[in-house]
This record gives structure tokens, C-alpha cells and sequence, in this order.
């Protein structure tokens, strides 16, 4: 998978929404992968998402209006996706909510100039205790992915602090942008 742009086989090929026209919340979505299941937890959060291809350009993104926008989980090297990085850096300068998961925040991590790197073992199946370092708890998840933000460099960041850590191997689950 190292150096292997996957997210282009499978991303939508064209736009398409999912949820309600008047709910409280648009989100514009790009689709590297996206689950089903994560379109029902926007739905459900009285959100309307827009998801679109993995190459749209931040200007049709913006033309959308959203209040947020979201990157999506999907498959291989975010080392090699800077069309994807430079998207997101546009859409950090927005000052708008956006949230990652997956390659999604690694590509954030990567926008802020963070590196990611191919794991010895990925994160596969479900079990996986990852401690919430904002409240001190442990949360049990599940996980599908080969790469990682580097702990080095996100801790001498100034863009970008660690706010969630996987207890098996302490390598990086999550972070915030500053």
C-alpha cells in the first residue's frame, strides 16, 4: 500500500447528497472511501451532506455553502495524495468546521505539515483502546488503516496538538488543529 493512491478507485464519480434539504446543517463531504454509516450519523445529527468526488476543487466545494465540511475515511498512502493536502489547506484558510477520520486526518495532519508513515501492523478489526487525552478516558473502537501521523513531529508542532492516543502501540488517533 506505501505509495499506492487507492482513494480514486472507489471515491463517487459524481456528486450526490444524502439527508434532508432543510436540516440544520449542510456539510460538504469529499469521498475518499465514505461508509454509509457515517452519512446516517450526519443524518442524524440534523445534518444535509453533500459528498463529492476525492479531486474536487476547493472553489466547487465553497460553491456548495456548507456550514462544515468533512474529509472521509478511505484506502491507501496519504504520503501521495497532494491534491488532496492542497484541498485541504483551502479549506483550513475557510475558518469553517472541518473533520477528518482515517485518511481524513491524515491528510489533515499532512495540510499543517505534519508527515504519516506506513504502520508496521495496521489497525484492523474492532477492540482497539484509544484514550481521549481532552477528558482521560478510554474509548474502544474499531479500525481499518495502515498509516499514521508522525507523534514526533505533531508534539514540536505549533498547528496542531494530540488529543487522542491508541494504548496498543501509542501511535497518534487524533488531533486538533490550532
Amino acid at each position: 500500500m506505501e505509495g499506492l493512491e487507492l482513494s480514486s478507485k472507489v471515491t463517487t464519480k459524481s456528486a450526490y447528497t444524502f439527508g434532508e434539504p432543510d436540516a440544520k446543517y449542510k456539510i460538504a463531504a469529499l469521498d475518499f472511501g465514505i461508509k454509509k454509516n457515517i452519512l446516517r450519523n450526519f443524518e442524524n445529527r440534523d445534518c444535509f451532506v453533500k459528498i463529492f468526488p476525492a479531486n474536487t476543487s476547493f472553489a466547487e466545494l465553497k460553491d456548495f455553502q456548507p456550514d462544515g465540511y468533512f474529509i472521509s475515511n478511505g484506502p491507501g498512502d496519504p504520503g501521495v495524495m497532494d491534491y488532496a493536502v492542497e484541498t485541504v489547506k483551502q479549506i483550513l484558510a475557510e475558518d469553517k468546521p472541518l473533520f477528518g477520520i482515517c485518511l481524513g486526518n491524515q491528510l489533515l495532519a499532512r495540510a499543517v505539515g505534519i508527515p504519516t508513515y506506513k504502520l508496521h501492523h495496521g489497525h484492523r478489526g474492532g477492540n482497539h483502546p484509544v484514550k481521549n487525552l481532552k477528558t482521560g478516558k478510554c474509548e474502544i473502537t474499531t479500525q481499518n488503516h495502515g498509516f499514521a501521523v508522525d507523534m514526533e513531529a505533531l508534539k514540536k508542532s505549533d498547528k496542531a496538538v494530540l488529543t487522542h492516543i491508541n494504548l496498543n502501540d501509542n501511535s497518534v488517533e487524533g488531533l486538533e488543529v490550532v
